[in-house]
């Protein structure tokens, strides 16, 4: 059957992304745990850019250049050399408002620079915080979609499959989807919606126990609930804004 909607495709991790047509697509950086939500509650509350860098050293030169914050991860904990990390808790209104975020993290932040280099035709960053601002953006471009999963250290993991399948259940039906990864996402997602907090610990899923182990257990369940930051953030020039 002939049909004109658009397609989107699901990419489990950054090491597929080159079997999608990403100058095609817009694509959609996804980095439930933690990227990703903290980019989106920061520019909630009043930050004026974030800017994503791959490095942590790109990260403290540009910090030295302008008037910034620099923060970042590795493996979950603050960067050495950086004076913050990535949870959405560190950035409320009253200390990142009109602010910029110069920012690197372990996955998110390497996906979106292969984006990038790939041409994409757009570039958007997804998080549960931010569901609805994300699913309205991409029924409206009417576009081609790459559901770009950040993943760990390009292992799949289970938080951004899971982001995919909520995108594909609430607007699959304005695209064309013959990707067995969107099925396999939008079908974890079904299992799972009740309580997703409750399938990542249930699943022993890896980022769940990694930062589980760190204390950070409130930091998970907010980034595992929808539209707290309903914000379309779209990055242009360098930086990710909205």
């Amino acid at each position: 059957m002939q049909t004109n909607k658009p397609e989107l495709f699901t990419c489990l991790s950054p090491a597929l992304l080159n079997l999608y047509e990403a100058e095609k697509s817009i694509v959609v950086i996804i980095d439930v745990l933690r990227a990703t939500s903290t980019i989106a509650t920061a520019l909630y509350n009043g930050a004026k850019a974030v800017i994503p860098v791959d490095s942590v050293a790109e990260c403290i030169r540009i910090g030295k250049q302008i008037d910034s914050i620099t923060a970042g991860e590795r493996d979950g904990q603050i960067a050495e050399g950086l004076n913050y990390g990535n949870s959405p808790f560190e950035y409320p209104r009253e200390f990142i408002e009109g602010k910029t975020l110069v920012l690197t993290t372990t996955n998110g932040t390497r996906l979106l620079q292969m984006a990038l280099d790939k041409n994409a035709k757009g570039i958007i960053t997804g998080s549960f915080p931010n569901l609805s601002a994300v699913c309205d953006y991409l029924v409206a471009q009417n576009q081609n979609v790459i559901l770009g999963c950040a993943a760990w250290k390009s292992r799949v993991n289970i938080e951004d499959t899971l982001f995919a399948g909520a995108i594909i259940s609430r607007i699959g039906k304005h695209f064309s989807i013959n990707c067995d990864s969107s099925q396999m996402a939008a079908s974890m997602y079904k299992d799972a919606k009740e309580d997703l907090f409750a399938f990542m610990k249930s699943k022993n899923a890896s980022h769940y126990q990694r930062l589980s182990g760190y204390g950070l257990e409130e930091d998970i369940r907010f980034c595992l609930t929808a539209d707290n930051a309903n914000v379309l953030v779209i990055y242009k020039d360098g930086k990710l804004a909205i």
